[in-house]
């Protein structure tokens, strides 16, 4: 697929997805990018130097067309491009909350709207990304054969974009910093940074193959540890878990 891109927005995903396009040798035609804030532009001209900053119906008028905005300001740039945006334009959404149909009405009724939970671990091309397709979608294989370069992208129901963002998107927040951690722990009692660093990472690697790869079950593989030193604090860690993300999901429906 060799088709111009318009990214409208410039911030954090756009800069995922464009790292991941670089990792696979993958050159666009043309690539663009608008985005309000022109120090977030000019890093990302910076560091993606073939790519051009202009004007958001200069983005809209690419053959295929990122919308990574924001749920609140969304509708209000659609409305601005609508009529900059062709007709056989591939439209993206990458953002929760506002669905296909809003989209497509807000864009002249435009048929091929598609809407991306993006990963962060697109930026290594391991993202696990979830994309739905407006009824009228009729270019499919060739939209999914570029977004396969972010990594495991695969077609679901509209109405599970938002779980999606809860328990993959945003997944990695939930661990991140504890894994962090463990790795100053790590040198605060007589580690290496190298040999912190390498027995958290080997160790997550291969507890998360003993919970979702081995044929244990759950109970079976939190007894192969007997000692669990924050185990005291579980049901707090749990019910925090349970009120935030389930509290989120609410605020993101659309």
């Amino acid at each position: 697929m060799n088709k111009s891109i318009g990214f409208i927005g410039g911030g954090r995903i756009t800069k995922i997805i464009l790292q991941a396009f670089q990792n696979k040798g993958f050159t666009p035609q043309k690539v663009v990018v608008t985005d309000t804030n022109m120090i977030t532009t000019a890093a990302l001209k910076q560091e993606f130097p073939h790519i051009e900053i202009v004007g958001p119906e200069e983005s809209a008028k690419q053959e295929v067309v990122f919308i990574a905005l924001h749920p609140p300001v969304i509708m209000e740039m659609l409305g601005k491009i609508k009529d900059s945006v062709n007709p056989d334009a591939l439209v993206i959404s990458l953002a929760p909350k506002i669905t296909i149909e809003k989209i497509s009405g807000k864009l002249n009724d435009h048929k091929l709207v598609a809407r991306l939970i993006p990963n962060a671990t697109s930026v290594i091309n391991e993202g696990y990304n979830p994309v739905s397709f407006s009824p009228t979608f009729t270019t499919k294989s060739e939209i999914l054969e570029m977004l396969s370069l972010l990594g495991d992208t695969f077609e679901t129901e509209e109405s599970k974009l938002e779980a999606y963002a809860i328990i993959s998107a945003m997944l990695p927040t939930y661990f991140w910093f504890q894994w962090q951690q463990c790795l100053k722990i790590g040198e605060n009692i007589g580690l290496s940074a190298d040999e912190s660093r390498k027995a958290v990472s080997q160790t997550l690697d291969k507890a998360i193959q003993t919970m979702f790869s081995s044929d244990l079950t759950y109970d079976q593989v939190i007894d192969l540890i007997p000692v669990k030193p924050i185990g005291d604090h579980e049901t707090e860690i749990k019910d925090i878990f349970s009120s935030n993300l389930e509290t989120l999901y609410r605020r993101i429906q659309p």
